[in-house]
Order: structure tokens, then C-alpha cells, then sequence
């Protein structure tokens, strides 16, 4: 079997990995991304992967091919939309490129040799700037009929309170979103509002004060709601916020009562990969087991 090279086209950065056929780590570069050029973005990824040499070649971007037209869409990084992107690659590697989610290549990872290891069906959550989320079934993302499965982040907070009101206006364009309570900036901003005092989300952490509190109540009932509809195996925690320790006991015992069963069995868990998650689920693309 040949090597897996993963790509990791961040906005920040370009990490790329090989695994040999036994999913062992065989090299890795990272690199700046161009920063507002497409082209300079496609010299780059083609020149680490022709840098690892041969291999089939996976990709997590920061966005997701519209199923429609075969485009970049809901791109962060603004220069990539409306691009043909997997084509480009395709033609300039000579070679088949699968390109996918970063946050669905994060939860493959986790899934494949991670913190969800052996479970049938893993919920990958992003905890970071934003709140994003993959699912795994048997092994293989599942994508949806509109390419945005797992994407929770932009449901409204469920059983919403009169301390989650006012609602956070999302640059979505709707108030309200998951994401505007539970990334770390909107942890900040809730912490700002009640005490008056701006302070990054790793500081509140630290002081484990009611904020850190409202935040895991919160994450309970986003998680909660999630487990209605999917009853996952196993939900693994990334992004920044997934080193605040105390969400692993914490939200376990809280979500069941917004769990409709009369006990809760999906585990809760930190990730194993770290950062290396997304650049290795990409690799993972081609695992056809």
C-alpha cells in the first residue's frame, strides 16, 4: 500500500504529513499561508505534496466543496471561494485529490486512531474561534446531502434562558448560535458582559469562576441536543477549549437532563491528536478499508 500524504490548508498555515500503510508518521512540513492569493495557495500545496513525493493526497480546508457546482463555499480563508480547488490540485499533481472539511478530517482522525477509536459513530466537535463538528460512521465521514453535516455551531442554543439573553448576533447573519456562547471569543464576551472585565478564554479557564460554570451548562445542553439526534458513541472535544480539563466530568453530569433516555452512555473525550488531528484525518481520506 502506498503512503497517505494529509494537507492541512489552514488560514495561518500549511501542514502536511505522510503515513506509511501502517498509519505511522513518515515526514512533515508546515509552512505560512499565502495570505489573499489563490494561486500562491495552490503553488504551496502542490509543492509540499511533490516535496513528499508519491501517494494519495488528502486535503481539509477550511469550508467544503459545494455539492452544486464542485466550489470552495464558507471558506475563512475568503480567497479560495468560488475557486475549483480539487480540480486545480488534480491537475497540477496529476493525480486524484479528496478534499473534505477541516473539522470532518479532524473527527476522522479521532476516530481512525484518536480518542474515538473503535466506536461506530464518533461527533468530532471544534471548541475554538468558532464551533464546527464532523461525523464518523463506521470508519467514514458522512458528508449530508448538502455537504455540512455535524455543523451544529450555527443551530440556536437550545432551552435558551433569560442568562443567555440578550442573544449574541452571529456574523451569520442570525442571533443566537451555538458558536456566539461556546467558542472561546464568545466565552470572553460572556464574561466581559457579566464581570465588566475583558479576558481571554484561557485566563477564565484558569479562574474557574461562574462564567467557566455558564459556559459548561451551556455546552451541556448544545451537546444534549446533539445526542437526541445522533446518539453518538463517543463525542471528542478540539479547538482551544478542549483543554479546559473540567469539561470532561462536568458536562457529562449535567447533559442528562436535556437527554431524552434515562441514562447517557456516550463518552465524552479529549482529543489524542491535538492540532495534528485535521492534517491527519486528511491523510485518512483514503483509508477504504
Amino acid at each position: 500500500m502506498q503512503r497517505r500524504i494529509g494537507v492541512d490548508l489552514g488560514g495561518t498555515k500549511i501542514e502536511a504529513i505522510a503515513l506509511d500503510p501502517q498509519g505511522r508518521e513518515v515526514f512533515r512540513k508546515r509552512i505560512p499561508s499565502p495570505q489573499g492569493s489563490y494561486e500562491a495557495t495552490l503553488n504551496a500545496v502542490a509543492s509540499l505534496v511533490q516535496e513528499i513525493g508519491k501517494g494519495s493526497v488528502g486535503i481539509g480546508i477550511p469550508g467544503a466543496l459545494s455539492l452544486a457546482t464542485g466550489l470552495v463555499k464558507g471558506a475563512n480563508s475568503t480567497w479560495l471561494i468560488g475557486k475549483p480547488l480539487q480540480r486545480d490540485l488534480e491537475q497540477r499533481l496529476g493525480r486524484e485529490v479528496r478534499l473534505e472539511n477541516d473539522a470532518n478530517c479532524f473527527a476522522l482522525s479521532e476516530a481512525a486512531d484518536g480518542a474515538g477509536r473503535g466506536a461506530k459513530v464518533v461527533f468530532g466537535v471544534i471548541l475554538g474561534t468558532g464551533v464546527g463538528g464532523g461525523i464518523v460512521v463506521d470508519g467514514r465521514v458522512l458528508g449530508g446531502a448538502n455537504a455540512i453535516a455535524g455543523e451544529w455551531g450555527h443551530n440556536p442554543l437550545p432551552a435558551a434562558t433569560d442568562q443567555d439573553l440578550p442573544h449574541p448576533q452571529c456574523y451569520c447573519g442570525r442571533k443566537g448560535c451555538i458558536e456566539t456562547y461556546l467558542s472561546g471569543p464568545g466565552l470572553s464576551r460572556d464574561h466581559e458582559r457579566r464581570t465588566g472585565q475583558r479576558l481571554a478564554a484561557e485566563a477564565i479557564v484558569a479562574l474557574g469562576d461562574e462564567s467557566l460554570a455558564r459556559y459548561e451548562e451551556r455546552l451541556a445542553r448544545a451537546l444534549g441536543s446533539v445526542i437526541n439526534v445522533l446518539d453518538p458513541d463517543v463525542i471528542v472535544l478540539g479547538g482551544g477549549m478542549s483543554n479546559a480539563a473540567r469539561l470532561y466530568t462536568e458536562v457529562p453530569r449535567l447533559w442528562g437532563r436535556y437527554v431524552f433516555s434515562d441514562q447517557v452512555a456516550t463518552r465524552l473525550e479529549r482529543n489524542v491528536h491535538g492540532d495534528s488531528s485535521g492534517v491527519r484525518g486528511a491523510a485518512w481520506l483514503w483509508d477504504d478499508k
